[in-house]
């Protein structure tokens, strides 16, 4: 019995075998339309014939909607359009998978309206006006934890919130999260829950006339309030608001602080209103006065001044306290509580003429109506020298008496109080002895409210209760002070209601939630909480003055003033638009569209069709839209089914061309597995049908007696063809003998497959959907041979490794007129360089001709400079060339370009191949040959760690380029090396491996390369490349599997000195040139067109290394200099180097050393390390590699280091007395001794043993450590007795350690000379290019620009 799963469970029904029984198709449904359910999964499982508008009905009925007002797309795929509603297809027909796969659908939002419920088909609005909605899938940035309202799966698991609820239930609209704009969000929907901005603002009326509305921050402002207020979309986008700032896109992921953002965006909205009835408005809301006043406490004379405010900053946790104030009210106590000036703070006070003991502080004058105020939960440690956030308890109350905050003094001077005026101190509303005097006539007096041209007596005569505020606005940060997520706890007006707007999520919340913003950490923490510590609290609080006769109602749809009304028309007009254009998006289809034009060649484009339009109209539209009308008629177009990545094509459309395009290609979708290709004709050509289950096979005819291949021939097979049918299905199309053919099968790169079974199918020798063979039918003894013997393998195996180069020459040759006839003999008898077209042989000779002419003078020259510099040993370039006249190198040099007898017929190229066939053949290499060579072309295996040289790294244009910092040679090797020499030990560029063979001679002074892979052939180029047009440059046809020495070989006629005087430079973009010396590597990681250059220069001998010598100067700004390239051989001591190192250094340095003076020692990066000793043997005791680096150091004395038992350790001492480093200085240990150094330490600095404490330096040498931290954060007197051991590993040379006296006290800064140390210290370490401890990403500014966009300033980043 066939077991069925039920609806309940998710078991995969086993695939039905019976055909007389209808498969069924499993469909499992994510409901994505409500937090609620966004966990939840429907099963259905239905026949394969359902419809798709039965499937609807069926999930309605299962989900609880109403039909109709849901959508279903793929859940396999991102914008995928959603599935027809009323479509009569079936499922199968639909791209379910029957027979027990799982189908996985989204169920969605139709037109961004939340489906409606079955029972309850209509939602209901809040008492604001707001229409129905629901909300809209999270788009954007994941919420951090602990943010409310969110889903669950947002949420902290130290937040438990009210159940979430969408729109239909809360009646508000979200707003869309661009990147990083939570904070924005947050004061926008705290703006648009204020009643009187939100009302005021509806009262202006923009006019268009004047400015432009993109640039118009108020008619944003307005739009997008009415947008929150009308539209039945779950969220809004802001990104008109934020372009109305003159924002681009970079500043959506710029995070600011929402409090910065209020004051910018009030300060524009203010510049934007001047001239308007709303000119005052925010000034009339948010602007409250107080008063900072000094009062003589002898003479009890006061000074004061009027400030404004629009916030009142409130500070968590006073500077250097241990307690934090527990309450806002305790807080906004200790703002106005004044302060004592006395001792060296007294003040002078104007009436006694004298300084005297005063009280300075602040007085609330005048509270605004909308009360705002900041909690100061960002702060900076100077300590840790980090930014970090208080996430300490602060309680706010629903309900603030401001009242008794108007009035703190509680003490008055005997004598009358003399306010006067402060002169040039006095600001605000304050400028006039009367108004002096009508704020000070009696402090206890309540200043009130003064929104109304009120005099000072009846404000005096206000109630204080009419000072009680309620809190309508908590916005909530949430995260560290490295960043974070801002969002918002607003309570309705109109219902009382608290909610939380968070992004495009609206949702109830309770005073519980309310309360768990009051912040608080977990655990005990030092003064300041960690630099990340994360937590969830209150950062700004908006409360409204509780006055029946000036709280306002927000204003219902129906009382809008009429601009307002057409606003709203026009939005609506917008959003029916929106949604037309919507629907046209989900009907039509656009898929990839190819044609292989007659002129043009391939073309690629997109066709978008709508669903309905037939087969017909489709290919009329993709005529035009690929620009054949004139070039072939229409009727000898169709389109057919193609996939471009196999090449393939699929099938054709034969009598379908009255079909609807949706039909034919499954439905509309946002991606296709297949593309479509407008396939042409000729008029007296017919389409041949494309069958379903055909495969493309490309047939190259090959010819062994010309040695050429053809160009393909498009054949379709079945997979179910025996070899014996295919031979006679491409003897039909090729005209070639059936019984004679070979057929030869490329499946993969360098895989080539004789097709020899008969009765073998195609499927099962690996035929796919499309495929390459090459066939051959001659009578020729050819057959009878293995095939990998035979002609025709060498010919394919040829024709897919061979290259194309293009080969700079040098300018001029050095070397003598013999020796380049010698080697252009060589390569005559060779026969392999000029076995193309006569043409090309007289082209190549031409160039040797002028070769000659500029080799002859460099010879004269040579013979008249010979004696003296015949006598100079150099390791310079220039030296290199002194014995190319040797007999014996002559002979090994033309010996070398012998190639063996039995690979003559290799050495022809495939005579009348043209670059179409070539560049065919570079074309249909397999991906995993690009893959390949993709692994290599980035950066040479032979890539050189600096640029100091030009011979190994240069840039034809601008000279040399300094590699990526930090990068060394060995990081960036390891990493590209060819599979070709794996397991083998990896030297660089040195002229041999392990094994002593990478040499391009043997023993006898014969040429090693294997005879197979010597396939050359050169022919000269012209290029117009401006870097290229002054050298001889030849086209090399090679097989990309000859080893480099050979290559060079075969260079030899063309560069005019044996393959030992030259060297190889392979050209990258830009220019960059990068040498390649590994002779017996293979040309496998080079590709078609790729440049060399030759430059003339000896190459490296056997158990030869090319090495870069560094200057260590351990005290300088740089402490590590480049000096020369110079050259090392295995065996070589030391002392040897040395010796040869040195005239080197005097030359091109201008360096004279004594060789008792200098050390040699190990590099790794920056940091010195092991210093090498003069009777040490390279290869032996140290181990050397190509392209190595290593220091030279130069000694006041003569060398301490005469035993590898010893220590070298780089000391500096820290003076805490007037915080600055001393310089280096070395000490020679001899054993790991912890007291031995100590001993040393003290010997050289005078420091009591007993008062000695030393740390080892973190990081890369030279272990820069800013003076403000070294301090404390290094780990002084470890308890440890010897080096190499936790934590200090001191087990080498060049380990740097830091010292101080115990009695030396830390000089006392002031907070100002801490400010100015730490600039100077972080300039200093970023010069020397060391990690500054601490370095947030670097903030940008908040603007918003009241000419529509930024000014760019080029000076700034």
């Amino acid at each position: 019995m066939e077991m069925v799963p039920s609806e309940e469970n998710q078991f995969v029904p086993k695939e039905i075998h019976n055909a007389a029984e209808e498969p069924r198709v499993l469909c499992i449904i994510q409901d994505t339309t409500s937090a609620k359910t966004v966990n939840e999964r429907l099963t259905l499982n239905l026949p394969a014939s359902t419809t798709l508008s039965k499937l609807y009905e069926d999930v309605a009925h299962k989900a609880g909607y109403v039909n109709g007002s849901f959508d279903l797309a793929w859940g396999n795929a991102q914008n995928m359009a959603p599935l027809e509603h009323n479509s009569e297809m079936s499922l199968s027909d639909s791209s379910f998978e029957p027979g027990g796969k799982k189908n996985f659908l989204q169920l969605t939002d139709k037109d961004g309206e939340q489906p409606q419920i079955a029972s309850d088909e209509s939602g209901t609005a809040d008492s604001s006006g707001l229409d129905d909605s629901s909300q809209e899938r999270f788009i954007g940035p994941l919420q951090r934890d602990g943010s409310a309202g969110g889903s669950g799966d947002y949420s902290s698991p130290s937040y438990s919130y009210s159940s979430i609820l969408s729109k239909s239930e809360t009646g508000y609209v979200g707003l869309v999260n661009q990147a990083m704009t939570c904070y924005l969000n947050s004061l926008l929907q705290t703006l648009f829950m204020t009643p009187e901005f939100r009302n005021a603002l509806y009262n202006w009326e923009f006019e268009e006339s004047e400015e432009d509305p993109v640039t118009s921050i108020p008619y944003q402002l307005q739009r997008l309030f009415v947008l929150l207020q009308t539209s039945k979309k779950r969220a809004i986008e802001t990104t008109d608001v934020t372009r109305s700032f003159g924002w681009d896109s970079s500043e959506a992921w710029q995070q600011h602080d929402v409090q910065e953002l209020c004051r910018v965006m009030f300060d524009a909205l203010e510049q934007k209103w001047k001239q308007t009835e709303q000119a005052d408005l925010i000034n009339q809301l948010y602007q409250g006065k107080l008063k900072d006043y000094v009062r003589c406490l002898e003479c009890g004379y006061e000074s004061w001044r009027i400030d404004t405010y629009l916030d009142i900053p409130l500070v968590i946790r006073p500077f250097g306290a241990s307690q934090a104030y527990g309450s806002v009210e305790e807080a906004l106590q200790a703002f106005i509580q004044p302060e004592t000036l006395d001792g060296p703070n007294q003040y002078f006070c104007e009436r006694c003429k004298k300084k005297c003991d005063a009280r300075k502080g602040l007085r609330f004058l005048h509270f605004p109506y909308l009360l705002t105020l900041q909690l100061k939960r960002f702060d900076f440690d100077y300590t840790t020298m980090h930014r970090i956030k208080l996430n300490d308890r602060m309680t706010f109350p629903e309900e603030l008496d401001m009242s008794p905050f108007i009035d703190v003094e509680d003490e008055k001077s005997p004598q009358t109080e003399s306010c006067t005026d402060s002169g040039a101190e006095n600001e605000g509303s304050c400028h006039s002895d009367q108004m002096s005097n009508d704020f000070s006539t009696d402090d206890c007096v309540d200043e009130g409210i003064c929104l109304d041209s009120t005099s000072s007596t009846e404000r005096a005569l206000k109630p204080k209760s009419l000072l009680t505020f309620e809190l309508f606005s908590v916005m909530v940060h949430s995260g560290s002070a490295a960043g974070g997520h801002y969002y918002a706890y607003i309570k309705s007006f109109g219902d009382g209601q608290w909610y939380s707007f968070n992004d495009q999520h609206v949702s109830k919340i309770t005073q519980d939630d309310i309360r768990k913003t009051y912040g608080g950490s977990s655990g005990s923490r030092g003064y300041y909480s960690s630099a990340f510590a994360s937590s969830t609290n209150a950062y700004m609080l908006i409360y409204r003055l509780k006055d029946p006769s000036r709280n306002s109602r927000f204003l219902s749809v129906e009382d809008f003033p009429e601009h307002i009304k057409s606003l709203v028309q026009k939005e609506k007009e917008s959003e029916e638009q929106e949604k037309r254009q919507r629907e046209i998006e989900r009907n039509t289809c656009k898929i990839k569209l190819f044609c292989v034009h007659p002129v043009k060649m391939m073309m690629e484009s997109k066709l978008e069709v709508h669903k309905d339009k037939t087969l017909r109209e489709a290919t009329e539209m993709a005529y035009k839209l690929m620009e054949l009308e004139g070039v072939v008629p229409l009727d000898c177009c169709r389109l057919v089914k193609y996939d471009e990545f196999h090449e393939y094509l699929e099938r054709s459309y034969e009598g379908e061309e009255d079909t609807p395009m949706g039909l034919l290609l499954g439905g509309v979708k946002s991606s296709y597995m297949f593309d479509l290709l407008l396939e042409t004709r000729r008029p007296d050509q017919v389409f041949q049908p494309y069958k379903p289950g055909e495969v493309m096979v490309k047939v190259h005819v090959v010819d062994l007696k010309t040695e050429t291949i053809a160009l393909p021939i498009s054949v379709r097979a079945y997979l179910n063809q025996s070899i014996t049918e295919f031979k006679q299905l491409i003897a039909q199309a090729t005209g070639l003998s059936a019984e004679t053919m070979r057929v030869v099968l490329e499946r993969c790169y360098n895989d080539l497959r004789l097709l020899y079974v008969p009765n073998k199918t195609l499927k099962a020798e690996g035929f796919f959907r499309s495929n390459k063979v090459f066939v051959e039918s001659s009578e020729l003894t050819d057959h009878q041979v293995p095939f990998t013997d035979s002609l025709l393998w060498k010919l394919l195996d040829r024709h897919g490794n061979t290259i194309r180069l293009f080969v700079l020459l040098p300018e001029q040759s050095p070397g003598t007129l013999a020796s380049r006839t010698l080697c252009q003999k060589a390569g005559e008898d060779a026969d392999g360089p000029f076995e193309g077209s006569k043409g090309n042989r007289k082209s190549v000779e031409a160039i040797l001709e002028e070769s000659t002419e500029k080799l002859k003078n460099l010879s004269l020259q040579q013979q008249q400079q010979g004696s003296s510099a015949s006598d100079s040993q150099k390791s310079s370039d220039t030296s290199d060339f002194e014995h190319i006249e040797s007999p014996t190198q002559e002979a090994d040099s033309n010996s070398s370009l012998c190639v063996a007898a039995d690979s003559r017929e290799l050495e022809n190229r495939i005579s009348g191949s043209s670059d179409t066939e070539n560049q065919f053949v570079c074309e249909e290499r397999s991906d995993s040959e690009v893959n390949n060579d993709r692994s290599t072309s980035s950066v040479d295996s032979d890539i050189l760690s600096s640029s100091h040289s030009s011979d190994t790294l240069c840039n034809a244009d601008s000279g040399p380029i300094q590699l990526a910092n930090g990068l060394d040679s060995h990081s960036i090797t390891s990493s590209r090396r060819s599979k070709a020499h794996e397991g083998k030990k990896e030297t660089w560029d040195t002229a041999e491996e392990d094994s002593g063979t990478d040499s391009e001679y043997d023993d006898n002074g014969k040429s090693k390369a294997e005879a197979r892979y010597l396939y050359f052939r050169a022919e000269p180029y012209s290029q117009d490349d401006a870097s290229w047009n002054t050298h001889k440059c030849l086209v090399i046809h090679v097989d990309k599997r000859i080893t480099l020495a050979a290559f060079k070989q075969n260079l030899e006629p063309y560069v005019g000195v044996p393959s030992s005087q030259f060297k190889v430079f392979r050209v990258y973009a830009n220019n960059q040139e990068f040498e390649s010396v590994r002779l017996n590597e293979t040309l496998s990681s080079f590709s078609d067109d790729n440049k060399i250059t030759i430059r003339l220069g000896r190459a490296l001998k056997k158990g030869e290394y090319r090495v870069k010598v560094f200057q260590l100067l351990v005290n300088e700004p740089e402490p590590c200099k480049f000096l020369v390239d110079t050259v090392f051989a295995k065996g070589m001591t030391v002392r040897q180097s040395k010796e040869e190192l040195l005239p080197q250094l005097k030359e091109q340095c201008k360096l004279d050393l004594s060789i008792d003076r200098v050390r040699l020692r190990k590099k790794t990066w920056k940091n010195p390390g092991t210093v090498f000793l003069d009777y040490h043997v390279y290869e032996e005791d140290i181990s050397i590699s190509s392209n190595w680096e290593v220091f030279l150091e130069v000694l006041d004395d003569s060398e301490k280091m005469k035993s590898m038992s010893q220590l070298a350790i780089l000391t500096r001492k820290w003076n805490p007395a007037t915080m600055k480093l001393g310089p280096f200085q070395e000490a020679i240990l001899e054993s790991s001794s912890v007291e031995e150094l100590k001993e040393k330490l003290s010997e050289m600095s005078g420091i009591p043993l007993e008062n000695l404490e030393f740390a080892k330096g973190r990081g890369t040498f030279p272990c820069d450590i800013s003076v403000l931290e070294i301090h404390q954060d290094l780990d002084w007197n470890p308890k440890v007795s010897t080096l190499n051991v936790w934590p200090l590993y001191i087990c080498d040379d060049g380990a740097v350690v830091f010292y101080r006296d115990s009695r030396d006290e830390p000089l006392e800064l002031s907070e100002d000379e801490r400010n100015e140390l730490m600039k100077k210290e972080s300039s200093r370490l970023l010069k020397t290019g060391h990690r500054v401890s601490y370095s947030p990403r670097k903030e940008k500014a908040l603007k918003i620009y009241l000419d529509g966009g930024p000014v760019r300033d080029l000076g700034q980043d």
